[in-house]
């Protein structure tokens, strides 16, 4: 049986979840995929922080209801939260970084990769600030310690559309892609376009839980530009920052401007989209745009995200699923932690049975 010992950094929505799929399906995973899950150590702002060599009851971390500085109460736990320490020295094989995103430097996530990564652990993580501000940087760390930095959830949450295009979509000569990569923005002009002022679409979105208290990075596209720079630096080959990326969100829409596009035959979204130029650069873009009504991502309602890839020999290929969600987010942590498996030489998966 392999065991892969893992560090939660963070334990808000996604950790936490991947912990509950920890508890329910490590026996199913062991079967059909060749390995379990054990988590040695855990930190986090609110709660504190935790090493247990042996193992922490899954079930356990979920179900307990901690106060603030709680970790305290476990064996080897502390109130506070000391998360470079937990990094270097915890006994995990895996760190699952899930911890907030910074969108200007992408710290504090960009050191705690670091720290995994140098310390020979490989890096699991959700968050987009690392992953638009320095993957590059990371992968080549990674390469050099012989470990692997994977970051599917960064772009449409469990929709696998980075490790699609790259695998599924090798060879078909992608050249651009186009997409609702978030469904905040897509609800509330959803909602726009059943009556609704923006300032009351983005009440009900809060109301929801699609928008935070504060949405500006979603209704302004600051969200939909890191994803758009980590999509056309994965899949395109740039080497764009956030920068690079022109934006504009949709506070500007009014009701009007939705009514006159629905009398007209269209409908509006927020977009972000790349291309490769004919001089070899890419052009990036995020902003809200017309949509004629047969277009693939027209119909895409709701808090669902989309994305079109464009391919010399299939023209255009379109993906649809959850871009957020805590299960679906936690699933994305369990598909870089398949990838992490299936690339394991062959006599290391030998030796661990």
């Amino acid at each position: 049986m392999t065991q892969y010992n893992i560090a939660l950094i963070g334990f808000g929505g996604v950790n936490r979840a991947l912990a509950e799929l920890i508890a329910g399906s490590n026996d199913r995973w062991n079967a059909e995929l060749g390995f379990r899950l054990n988590i040695v150590a855990v930190t986090d702002l609110h709660l504190g922080s935790v090493i247990s060599p042996n193992g922490i009851d899954a079930r356990m971390l979920v179900e307990t209801r901690f106060a603030r500085g709680g970790f305290a109460q476990l064996s080897g736990g502390s109130a506070e939260a000391d998360n470079e320490k937990v990094i270097k020295q915890a006994p995990a094989d895996i760190v699952a970084e899930a911890t907030f995103t910074n969108p200007v430097d992408g710290e504090p996530a960009v050191s705690h990769c670091r720290w995994a990564l140098e310390s020979g652990k490989h890096v699991v993580t959700t968050n987009k600030g690392p992953v638009a501000l320095a993957a590059a940087e990371l992968k080549a760390l990674g390469a050099r310690h012989g470990v692997m930095f994977e970051h599917e959830g960064a772009v449409m949450s469990g929709t696998p559309v980075i490790r699609m295009a790259q695998r599924t979509l090798a060879g078909a000569g992608l050249h651009g892609f186009e997409g609702i990569l978030n469904g905040t923005s897509n609800f509330v002009l959803g909602r726009m376009e059943g009556g609704l002022s923006f300032a009351e679409a983005v009440k009900e979105a809060k109301g929801l839980g699609y928008a935070e208290a504060d949405p500006t990075a979603d209704v302004e596209g600051h969200d939909v530009r890191l994803k758009v720079v980590i999509l056309a630096n994965e899949l395109l080959g740039g080497k764009l920052t956030p920068q690079d990326v022109d934006c504009k969100g949709i506070s500007g829409l009014t009701v009007a401007d939705i009514d006159a596009a629905t009398r007209e035959g269209y409908r509006w979204k927020l977009i972000g989209s790349a291309s490769v130029r004919q001089d070899g650069g890419i052009a990036a873009r995020v902003g809200p745009q017309r949509l004629a009504l047969d277009h693939a991502l027209a119909a895409v309602g709701g808090a669902i995200n989309a994305i079109s890839l464009k391919t010399d020999l299939l023209g255009a290929v379109t993906v649809t699923g959850p871009g957020a969600g805590r299960v679906e987010t936690a699933y994305a942590l369990l598909s870089d932690i398949i990838t992490i498996h299936q690339c394991r030489p062959s006599a290391d998966k030998k030796e661990a049975a």
